[in-house]
């Protein structure tokens, strides 16, 4: 199944580009698991073994905060062309919808001085203070202020923090059991090694360290089989599971959304396959990925910590295309 990219996967680890690997292929009822390579190098080398879990990062904003956005969206508590400034008064411009939250074209963008010295008060202020820039609505720049934005928008909705709405509302429910953004840090796989000091079960993210639960951005960990749990839930394939979102949106988030024709759905990236249908993607700073192809039923899940021992590792970002490409190849031959 998928020879081309599962040599592409395993050529990550015999080039040395990162220590190890987890990986799920999905295709339809079959789901083929690997887990492979080392744990960490440094300070000293140890086996990857299965059940660990991975500093997701952005994959936090896919997994949990568009997942609580779309239930509001779906319970009538928001609407996608609501302004920001409906729920988070102290941010200024009337422009900016949650629409252009979820698709990266806010134009909200800035400097933040000496920021990761901020408090998370300090931190909240600044970027809510930050200007919406010529780039609204004309180009889609990923970055994290919108989903930091969204976050404190459903602890607006919900009176609770973000993460644990999404705790309540999505990894129970969902019976993302070993998911936790509070995890044992012996049940991590490590990301850097600075100085002396291996980060493990602490997120790599800064502005999550601050930030704490009120971080939608990134912080939640989780293993290869509640991604695999996750997975199966929005191809549709787990009836066992509370519906959440219908399957009708989320067949629809296969789509641009942006209105301008950018190349973006809800939250998600969109691949296209050779026939013209499209995929959701998403990635993690920290070296994960996930491709979900809702029309034919497939899938794949990487899980690495691409910046162990460093964060500095190009050749990883280089390899990942090669291996989304692949894959997308592959799943229409």
């Amino acid at each position: 199944m998928y020879p081309r990219t599962q040599a592409l996967l395993s050529s990550l680890l015999q080039q040395k580009i990162i220590p190890g690997l987890s990986y799920a292929i999905i295709d339809g009822q079959t789901v083929l698991t690997k887990v492979q390579g080392d744990k960490q190098w440094l300070p000293d080398p140890e086996p990857l073994r299965p059940g660990l879990l991975y500093d997701l990062a952005s994959l936090t904003k896919v997994v949990g905060t568009a997942t609580v956005i779309f239930e509001l969206l779906a319970a009538g508590k928001c609407q996608l062309d609501d302004p920001v400034q409906r729920y988070l008064p102290s941010f200024q411009d009337q422009r900016v919808t949650l629409r252009h939250l979820l698709t990266h074209t806010s134009g909200i963008a800035g400097y933040i001085p000496n920021r990761n010295q901020l408090s998370a008060p300090e931190l909240k202020k600044a970027l809510l203070a930050l200007p919406v820039t010529a780039t609204f609505e004309q180009k889609m720049v990923y970055t994290d202020v919108g989903f930091l934005y969204l976050g404190w928008i459903v602890a607006a909705i919900c009176q609770q923090p973000i993460q644990q709405v999404i705790t309540e509302r999505v990894l129970q429910p969902l019976r993302l059991t070993n998911s936790s953004f509070t995890p044992t840090a012996a049940r991590c796989v490590p990301t850097t090694y600075q100085a002396g000091h291996l980060r493990q079960g602490q997120v790599h993210d800064p502005k999550a360290q601050i930030l704490g639960a009120d971080c939608g951005s990134a912080g939640l960990f989780a293993d290869l089989a509640d991604l695999i749990t996750f997975s199966q839930w929005y191809l549709g394939q787990r009836p066992d599971l509370p519906t959440l979102v219908s399957e009708q949106f989320r067949q629809n988030l296969a789509q641009d959304w942006t209105g301008h024709q950018l190349g973006r759905s809800l939250a998600w990236d969109l691949r296209t396959a050779s026939d013209g249908h499209q995929l959701l993607f998403h990635t993690g700073f920290t070296g994960t990925f996930l491709l979900l192809d809702l029309q034919r039923q497939q899938a794949l899940i990487v899980l690495s910590n691409r910046v162990h021992p460093q964060q500095k590792n190009d050749r990883f970002l280089v390899a990942r295309e090669a291996i989304v490409q692949s894959f997308i190849q592959e799943l229409t031959d």
